[in-house]
């Protein structure tokens, strides 16, 4: 039987979208599964503030009656007027190693996208570069990290296959937060230098301030960002939508706040990795995941360094330094010793050299792809 590409326009196909990936990966032991009640509010355009400056539209490939891939199309109007192009994006690329169908999906979402008057299509990211984005190239041997994808071997070649081509990679880099030794010395003597000489003082995440800090977060995001390769701004709606969400996962060891003066100057924000939770759970929290939930808490050990990022005037002061430093005194006294920083764009020279001094290892690598018309 051949392919039917159709929109997601119920309550039952949407359950299908959700769904799929638990079946795609029900025999891959590395993949987590998300929850199900957090994706079905992820997608609900009522509740994501995403679609307050974009659209999307969501869409099942069939064969002979049974769901075999989904996929959505999407433009986002500030991403648009941010770079001032034309670029629109697919995402929640999930399919059977079904060459057929996955170029059908490519082929409804970039006719979805011309419609749009778009003259490029990139992803896949969902919806954004600011949430979980790429295909996995390497590191499938490892579990993934909280926010961070997990995807079969064989996506690479669908996508090659359907005609798209490299866009960008992502790095993810391990860094092992135990053992000063193994760092560039370099790297204290800047972080010890940051208060002396520049008067900026490096403190922890407060979680009962937690608005005003996201405020202060939000301002150095939207600045220390805004030159990388995909980069959109976050609307201050999608800035409260995080904390809300990231606020079970927050600790306070592993969140710091740069301040000069009273001015934020510089901001890192790790999570304990929880995927090491979800992985037990099966994408449900009842009737006994919360309770797997608390069995397993105990058992993280590692951190996803999910932001770390300094105001383009003050990023060569030490800061990024210092931020490292206060990692490796949260490992002292935290049963987390080990973490990864990601992702970090390819081309981002700076980043990639730093992790090298850290002592670090690229363990990850994401693919983003394209085809323009």
């Amino acid at each position: 039987m051949g392919v039917e590409v159709r929109r997601v326009d119920s309550k039952r196909d949407l359950r299908a979208f959700i769904d799929l990936p638990f079946r795609l990966y029900r025999d891959e032991p590395n993949w987590v599964p998300p929850l199900r009640f957090e994706r079905r509010q992820f997608l609900d355009r009522g509740r994501n503030p995403f679609f307050e400056h974009g659209r999307a539209e969501y869409f099942l490939a069939q064969r002979d009656g049974r769901v075999v891939g989904r996929i959505t199309a999407q433009v986002d109007d500030n991403y648009q007027r941010f770079w001032d192009n034309r670029w629109g994006h697919f995402g929640f690329f999930e399919c059977e190693d079904d060459p057929e169908a996955a170029a059908a999906l490519l082929a409804t979402a970039e006719g979805w996208l011309r419609g749009q008057r778009c003259d490029r299509m990139v992803g896949p990211c969902d919806f954004t570069t600011n949430d979980e984005c790429g295909v996995l190239l390497e590191g499938h041997e490892r579990t993934p990290l909280i926010l961070s994808p997990w995807t079969h071997r064989y996506y690479p070649a669908l996508l090659d296959g359907a005609g798209l081509q490299k866009a960008m990679d992502l790095l993810m880099w391990e860094l092992r937060i135990t053992g000063k030794d193994r760092v560039n010395p370099v790297i204290w003597r800047l972080a010890e230098q940051v208060e002396a000489r520049h008067g900026v003082v490096v403190r922890p995440f407060r979680k009962r301030d937690l608005d005003a800090e996201v405020g202060r977060f939000m301002e150095v995001y939207n600045a220390a960002w805004e030159r990388n390769w995909g980069f959109v701004p976050l609307t201050e709606r999608e800035v409260r939508h995080y904390a809300k969400t990231l606020r079970p996962f927050l600790d306070e060891n592993w969140a710091y706040v740069a301040e000069k003066d009273g001015e934020t100057v510089g901001a890192a924000l790790t999570l304990p990795d929880y995927n090491q939770v979800l992985k037990h759970m099966g994408g449900r929290i009842l009737p006994f995941g919360w309770a797997k939930a608390l069995k397993h808490r105990k058992d993280i050990d590692r951190v996803r360094v999910f932001a770390l990022g300094v105001k383009p005037e003050w990023q060569h002061t030490g800061i990024a330094a210092k931020f490292y430093e206060r990692h490796f005194a949260a490992a002292e006294r935290t049963p987390q010793k080990q973490g990864e920083m990601g992702w970090i764009l390819e081309t981002n020279k700076d980043m990639n050299r730093a992790m090298e001094a850290m002592g670090g290892t690229v363990v990850r690598r994401f693919r983003l792809f394209e085809k323009a018309w």
